[in-house]
């Protein structure tokens, strides 16, 4: 397909295609275009999977025009205009991507989002690819800021070309007449085009390129969270407490994003109790039932045992009588092995923890 991006119009030579000379190669007779046209039919009738929209449209009008101009060519010049064409391929030693556009996505993942931004600004490129499949990656929040700025009939279209299950979650956080202003004027998209729908594509990411280039991905709640989750109980509770007299709103936040021990009674599913028990060493779980026992945790201790076979619960209670007193350094961090498990778990899909809207719905 590069070597076809490259083809240029050259001048008509007189006579029919496959028409006998003297000349040493038939190919010689043809225009680049003319060239190109037999490769790609070729292609086509091999069952070849030739990416033809990949080429700028200028070139796949340029190629349809010329394929509805020809009739048919000889064995030997097809045998010629192919041999041209590998010959040229072959001597290929490195291709670039074309412009700066083609340069950034090469690129993609290797230079720092800043430099791509500011060079995409600066050169007035847009992002290269579909832009719905960068606004289909999108959370919800994000959506929603779109909805809440864009028309009805804008929004209509986004809906449409949302995933099924994203789409839902986003109706579902529409205020009930903005939901369904939304849900009629989807009827009337039925006609929209093709280029209407990608210039909205556009419009939509062009608005994601002038956000500022963030440092971090993940938001400061998150991020405070997961070092709180690995601090010691004495520290994260200080620390949150303190927070609390800075800004009650964030520490609310913090505690959100936190997942401890003592947390898994109110965000662990009963059902997934057997599969996160399995996850975690023998040793460990023992030892974080034992010690999560002494600590006065002794609920969360029932109801992972009432959640399992009786068989496993008694083998684990004879064996937390056996292990005695849990030092509670050891303790801590067998506690803290079992809830890696479970935000693996859920990282992985395995399993979905409660989060505290749901509590509160």
């Amino acid at each position: 397909m590069n070597q076809l991006a490259t083809i240029a119009p050259a001048p008509q030579v007189p006579g029919q295609l496959g028409e006998a000379g003297s000349r040493p190669s038939r190919a010689a007779q043809l225009t680049r275009k003319q060239k190109a046209a037999i490769i790609v039919r070729l292609l086509l009738n091999e069952g070849a999977d030739v990416p033809l929209s990949d080429l700028p449209e200028s070139l796949q009008e340029d190629l349809t025009t010329q394929m509805g101009t020809m009739r048919y060519v000889d064995q030997a010049t097809l045998r010629d205009v192919v041999e041209e064409f590998a010959d040229e391929l072959e001597s290929i030693g490195l291709h670039f991507p074309s412009g700066i556009a083609g340069a950034l996505s090469a690129l993609d993942g290797k230079i720092s989002p800043q430099t791509a931004a500011r060079l995409r600004k600066e050169a007035g490129v847009r992002q290269s690819g579909d832009p719905w499949t960068r606004i289909r990656e999108l959370p919800v929040e994000r959506l929603l800021e779109f909805v809440d700025r864009e028309s009805t009939e804008i929004s209509a279209v986004l809906l449409s070309k949302l995933g099924t299950e994203k789409a839902a979650a986003l109706l579902s956080r529409l205020p009930g007449p903005q939901a369904r202003r939304i849900t009629y004027a989807v009827s009337l998209t039925a006609n929209v085009t093709p280029e209407a729908v990608d210039r909205i594509g556009l419009s939509l990411a062009s608005q994601l390129d002038r956000d500022p280039v963030r440092a971090f991905t993940a938001e400061p709640e998150a991020r405070l969270g997961a070092i709180l989750n690995s601090s010691p109980a004495a520290t994260r509770d200080e620390l949150l407490t303190g927070l609390e007299e800075e800004d009650e709103s964030f520490a609310g936040q913090v505690r959100k994003a936190i997942f401890t021990f003592e947390n898994i009674i109110d965000r662990v599913r009963a059902t997934d109790v057997p599969a996160i028990t399995r996850a975690v060493e023998q040793t460990d779980l023992v030892r974080a039932l034992a010690a999560a026992e002494t600590a006065g945790h002794g609920e969360v201790v029932e109801f992972i045992l009432a959640n399992m076979s009786r068989r496993m619960a008694d083998n684990l209670r004879e064996e937390m009588a056996d292990a005695g007193q849990i030092k509670p350094k050891d303790g801590e961090a067998a506690m803290s092995a079992v809830v890696a498990a479970i935000r693996a778990a859920a990282d992985a899909g395995e399993i979905t923890l409660v989060t505290p809207d749901d509590e509160e719905e």
